[in-house]
């Protein structure tokens, strides 16, 4: 996991993805709603909208399901969502970044703040924890799309600064500014993409003991159980475990 910002697939390779289907529906569909309300309803013309719906088609989620958040955000216009990002350091003093889609920041901040704590760690100001990451466009492509000889080609054509592949899927690295020009050039060759999203990639990952992996997971868990939140990105080191 060296050099790669979501836990996310962690908790994939733990076999926890299924039992949390719901739940990642629901952030998916609220991430859906949000982006069509605040842009065009055509995903062609709202690039984070056409963003979050190839998450949910990538997460499995049923057409239904992504047609009732897109026209969810027509009648739902009492309800004003906020980003917002929360910083602060977990057990061992691992780095951690929270992003949030809420429409009551008081009870995000407080609920964030108790599980920090409850978890031996301190939620901090903005720019706290925010210093050890670089904030990159990260495009995902499954491997059975392109070879690695040709992704790394086309990542170059495209404007791409990095492209690593992994197991089940490439990683396309950019400036977070030229996410969607990089994608654009993409999309000629490639029809299909598992996300693309802003993410928060460590300059340094931390290890941590192994009898004390299991506590940082679970934090990881807790902070990522929570309605509100998003995203969480952490510098933890699960590669050396």
């Amino acid at each position: 996991m060296s050099g790669h910002s979501k836990w996310a697939s962690i908790k994939h390779s733990k076999g926890k993805a299924d039992k949390q289907r719901s739940k990642v529906f629901s952030k998916l569909s609220k991430e859906i709603s949000v982006a069509a309300k605040l842009g065009d309803k055509d995903p062609d013309m709202n690039p984070r909208l056409r963003s979050a719906i190839q998450a949910a088609k990538s997460a499995n989620m049923p057409k239904d399901n992504i047609e009732r958040a897109i026209a969810k955000s027509s009648t739902n216009t009492e309800t004003n969502y906020e980003n917002l990002r929360y910083e602060g350091f977990g057990p061992d003093k691992i780095a951690v970044i929270v992003e949030a889609l809420t429409d009551n920041k008081n009870r995000t901040a407080s609920n964030i703040r108790t599980i920090f704590v409850k978890n031996g760690g301190n939620l901090g100001t903005q720019g706290s924890a925010s210093h050890n990451f670089n904030q990159l466009g990260i495009i995902k492509i499954d491997k059975k799309e392109i070879s690695d000889e040709q992704i790394l080609e086309l990542a170059i054509e495209s404007g791409a600064e990095e492209c690593i592949s992994h197991n089940d899927y490439h990683e396309i690295q950019c400036a977070m500014n030229e996410i969607y020009n990089v994608k654009k050039n993409l999309e000629k060759t490639i029809a299909n993409f598992i996300s693309t999203e802003i993410e928060w990639v460590p300059l340094n990952s931390v290890d941590v003991a192994k009898d004390r992996v299991e506590a940082a997971i679970n934090f990881l868990e807790t902070l990522e159980d929570d309605d509100d939140v998003q995203n969480v990105y952490s510098n933890i080191n699960f590669g050396s475990n």
